[in-house]
């Protein structure tokens, strides 16, 4: 969201008998007449020691204790199945079994449909009062439940604990939004074996426009201007948490637990300890925190945050509009936020429309009639009429950077690392970053034989991946001040400003290839966003 499809504990084969009956009839021996011999006589020592130095009577004692110790071993599987635990998640497992991802597929008009079955997550406090494993993942979402399916593929045991139950994610009501993927984290999707399960219904942008309020010079991306691929896809949430959960069911090295609560995390120079509430212990040699922008597990180590709030909240739907977008992605400027148009498959499109946070909930209220009436005035006739399709949702938007990335036994990943405005879509992107060079970092370590967990794994990964952030944040912030006004002359100055780089080739395209996930800052580009292996 490689290792062994199918159950979860392997058992070991019982060979096949055939009974008398199913041989047929018996055929009687031909008459012989033995020569007669008279047998030596033997005392009863004798006796014993040649029973004791019997090849048969050996063998069947022998047979007899292997079939008891099958049996015993039947038993013990047995058990472990009514558990429903992997025992690939136990620590000490240093098997590297890093398998080439498959290659996507595409299949004109038909969705995808995943070749593994949904990963069963392991929810009674009886499966065991401890699990054990290298890494210990909480939070399994987009950014966190890529991770463990990248830690996993690699050889590198993880257990995942999520709050959420999994069920409920595979439902639109539960969360209605989708993600700009941009190339450099489809790549990465792809590595992991995640894109074969996502590729028929991700819709490719092939242009993204940009223009200010009614101004009428834009901005325009083509995806031809900066090679032969897609600028991105546009992946929905509920399909990339079902791509999560086929993968993470393919790998005998994940274990998910969902839906569970972490109590807490006590670390050492030894290794970390995550309690949940229902008595379990998940010890590991690392804990990552993927538990988002709140993350209760950042709190609790003490690892402060800067940011602030936006005077903007982003109402969030999906329409269905009469006329084809042909992969356009529009970015739309207005004084009360901007507006963004993300394409979907079909002639669907996710709407972020950010608006000013005081009049948003009045907005959420209005019934539909006049809400559309708001919505079609922003959102134009170009695309002709449009129906909304599912449930609309709010989200308040801010800023928040935290101090430190990580800590003694502990990373920080996606939002409980970072959490940026939504006006240039790289919010999941910049948590698949994390996820790239946290993956190619900790696998590193392991084929070492080296500690996970040890300080100076966990130094490469935050100097390569803080200040990227910190860009990425100072141009997302800097963006939603100059445009969120209706300030007259910084209108000029704005749409003159992206007249002006529309032009400007070279910078154009640099801008095209960071946005894509090609071209890095700090660091460069890691390898499973290139497409390399491991």
């Amino acid at each position: 969201m490689n290792e062994n499809d199918g159950d979860d504990v392997r058992t070991e084969g019982t060979p096949e008998t055939t009974s008398a009956e199913d041989q047929g009839p018996a055929k009687a021996p031909a008459k012989k007449t033995p020569a007669k011999k008279t047998p030596a006589k033997k005392t009863p020592a004798k006796r014993a020691a040649a029973r004791n130095a019997s090849p048969r009577k050996t063998a069947a004692k022998t047979t007899g204790e292997t079939r008891k110790k099958a049996t015993t071993r039947k038993a013990t599987t047995k058990a472990g199945d009514r558990a429903n635990v992997k025992s690939e998640a136990v620590a000490g497992v240093d098997a590297v079994a890093s398998e080439p991802a498959p290659r996507a597929t595409r299949s004109r008009g038909k969705a995808a449909a995943p070749a593994a079955p949904v990963a069963r997550a392991i929810t009674e406090p009886a499966a065991s009062a401890g699990l054990s494993a290298d890494v210990v993942v909480i939070g399994g979402g987009l950014v966190g439940g890529t991770l463990a399916c990248g830690l996993a593929q690699h050889g590198i045991s993880v257990l995942v604990a999520e709050r959420e139950d999994p069920a409920g994610w595979m439902s639109n009501a539960y969360d209605g939004r989708a993600s700009a993927v941009a190339l450099g984290g489809q790549k990465v999707l792809e590595a992991l074996g995640l894109w074969r399960y996502m590729a028929d219904v991700c819709q490719p942008i092939n242009d993204i426009r940009i223009a200010d309020s009614d101004a009428p010079l834009f901005m325009h991306y083509h995806r031809h201007e900066a090679g032969d691929e897609p600028m991105g896809y546009m992946a929905e949430n509920r399909v990339t948490r079902q791509a999560i959960q086929a993968r993470l069911a393919a790998l005998s090295h994940a274990t998910l637990l969902a839906p569970v609560t972490v109590a807490g995390v006590t670390r050492d120079a030894y290794g970390a300890e995550a309690r949940l509430t229902d008595g379990r212990r998940l010890r590991a040699r690392l804990v990552v925190a993927a538990d988002g922008r709140a993350s209760p597990t950042r709190v609790e180590a003490g690892i402060a945050t800067v940011g602030w709030d936006y005077d903007q909240a982003a109402i969030v739907l999906t329409v269905e509009h009469e006329v084809a977008h042909n992969g356009v992605a529009i970015e739309h400027f207005l004084p009360g936020g901007p507006f963004a148009t993300l394409p979907l498959t079909g002639n669907r499109s996710s709407i972020v429309w950010s608006e000013r946070r005081a009049w948003v909930p009045a907005l959420m209220a209005l019934p539909e009639d006049r809400f559309k009436a708001e919505f079609m005035d922003r959102f134009g006739d170009q695309f002709g009429d449009a129906r909304f399709v599912g449930p609309r949702f709010s989200y308040p938007l801010s800023l928040q950077f935290a101090q430190r990335y990580t800590a003694q036994r502990l990373a920080l990943v996606g939002d409980a690392a970072h959490a940026m405005h939504p006006v240039a879509g790289q919010g999941m992107n910049y948590g698949l970053r994390d996820v790239a060079v946290l993956v190619e970092e900790l696998v590193k370590a392991h084929r070492l034989g080296l500690d996970v967990g040890a300080p100076a794994t966990l130094a490469r990964y935050e100097r390569l991946r803080r200040v990227d952030n910190l860009i990425m944040l100072a141009a997302t912030d800097g963006i939603v001040r100059l445009f969120s006004n209706d300030i007259g002359p910084l209108r000029l100055a704005r749409t003159a400003g992206l007249a002006a780089v529309d032009r400007m080739g070279p910078l154009k395209r640099m801008f095209m290839r960071h946005a894509m996930g090609t071209f890095g800052i700090v660091g460069g580009v890691p390898r499973l966003m290139q497409g390399r292996t491991l």
